[in-house]
């Protein structure tokens, strides 16, 4: 099953590595406006990815267009070039929508009903008939990704990894698509869902599911592309297997289990040093900066003070050094504050009581001029 993955990529940066891998592309969505695809690392069922598939009409290759499509796709439906060269046919990336809605759905189905349709077993495309009869024959595309998460179970506890191609390429996932407009609406729903085939050796300890992967410009992918096989047969049936390529697979946080999470962080690896929630990396810094002879700022050193060269003091006089005349006497300190006030007494203040039936301000009581108290008075 692949039920997460990342894309964290705008159209104009997927168009550059395909093409470098050797995709034709002729038409891609904008980065930005109306239509844009979502570029995310925490990418869910009923976002709007990016789709890689032949220029056909709508109803899929083989289908004669009407209407507007006529005009759109007349250079893909003239007889002249429908003798199945792959050379003729036009190819682009195209926004859709991750959760495949068949073309005579009616009404805009709930998202229980679209996450049954986000993958598509290949063992279920052998058979003739069933949901995926037109699209496998007519509508297959490549879903692009960089990677995929699957959640590793560990008793009642799932660590979710993060799985890439070893060699750093876009991922390309086989897939299927459609296009449907709902009763009473004018607008066209663009839909797709990725096709699963058994784990390969690298990934059997995580999962029993993996998406078909196909290399980029190989002849696997052209021929899955190529409109002019609008027939199912055991040949697009035999491109539906694992993958043989390497693979670099790594847990990572949990945090991407939730929707709606984006971080870079979610593709990082949990024991890297580049993960900043790896307790390790915690206790290596420590460890660093206490051997580097790093103090803490909250530590407090011994200062000495001194007063500048030519620094003029408040007399006007200039002092450089300080004599031993200079120095303060340190004798008996004298009472401050309460214990001694200018008139060398302690003059006590009682506050007067608040009257609970009447508003008015609270009252001070002065002491008597005369009084006078003993030190000890204070200590009791």
């Amino acid at each position: 099953m692949c039920g997460r993955y990342a894309l964290p990529l705008r159209p104009s940066q997927i168009r550059q590595m395909l093409e470098e891998d050797g995709l034709d592309i002729d038409d891609a969505p904008e980065d930005e406006g109306d239509g844009t695809p979502r570029n995310s690392y925490n990418f869910a069922p009923g976002y709007h990815g990016i789709v890689y598939r032949a220029n056909t009409p709508d109803g899929g290759a083989g289908h004669q267009a009407t209407g507007s499509e006529k005009h759109q796709h007349a250079e893909t439906n003239d007889p002249t070039k429908q003798a199945g060269s792959c050379e003729q046919v036009k190819y682009k990336l195209q926004s859709m929508k991750w959760g495949l809605i068949p073309s005579w759905t009616k009404r805009n189905p709930d998202y229980g009903s679209m996450l049954k349709t986000i993958n598509c077993r290949d063992d279920s495309l052998s058979s003739p008939g069933g949901l995926w009869a037109t699209m496998k024959a007519r509508k297959r595309c490549i879903v692009v990704a960089q990677g995929f998460y699957e959640w590793l179970k560990i008793g009642k506890d799932k660590l979710p990894h993060y799985v890439k191609r070893k060699d750093g390429h876009l991922m390309c996932f086989a897939g299927l698509w459609d296009c449907v407009q709902y009763e009473g609406s004018g607008d066209k729903t663009y839909t797709y869902t990725v096709i699963t085939t058994d784990s390969n050796k690298q990934l059997k300890f995580l999962h029993t599911r993996m998406p078909v992967i196909l290399d980029p410009d190989s002849p696997a992918i052209k021929t899955w592309l190529d409109p002019s096989r609008n027939q199912w047969s055991s040949e697009l049936q035999s491109l539906l297997k694992p993958f043989e390529g390497e693979l670099e697979v790594y847990p990572v946080t949990k945090e991407v289990g939730k929707v709606g999470n984006n971080s870079p962080s979610f593709v990082i690896p949990l024991d890297s040093k580049e993960n900043k929630s790896n307790i390790a990396n915690f206790f290596a810094n420590a460890k660093h900066k206490k051997e580097s002879g790093h103090q803490d700022p909250g530590q407090c050193s011994e200062v000495s003070i001194k007063e500048e060269e030519d620094q003029p003091r408040e007399d006007g006089k200039v002092s450089t050094s300080v004599s031993d005349t200079d120095k303060p006497s340190y004798g008996k300190r004298k009472a401050s504050g309460i214990m001694n006030d200018d008139a060398g007494t302690a003059k006590r203040r009682e506050v007067g009581k608040i009257s609970a039936t009447q508003n008015k301000a609270r009252e001070t009581k002065k002491g008597k001029a005369g009084d006078s108290y003993k030190i000890t008075r204070f200590f009791n």
